[in-house]
């Protein structure tokens, strides 16, 4: 269900977290997805997610 591209993921996540989740982990229990795997292959990219935001930069 995850884009496997890291900017196609990273695109894909800060919307839904726009759009529809007040939070990482709000959104990772709704799609039934691993933080720690988004985590991991977004900071490989050079994007940490930043929870006052509610989005990765």
């Amino acid at each position: 269900m995850l884009p496997k591209d890291p900017i196609m993921l990273l695109s894909f996540v800060n919307t839904k977290l726009r759009d529809f989740y007040d939070s990482l982990d709000v959104m990772c229990r709704e799609l039934d997805a691993d933080r720690q795997e988004i985590e991991d292959r977004l900071e490989s990219a050079g994007f940490r997610y930043d929870a006052e935001r509610n989005q990765f930069l």
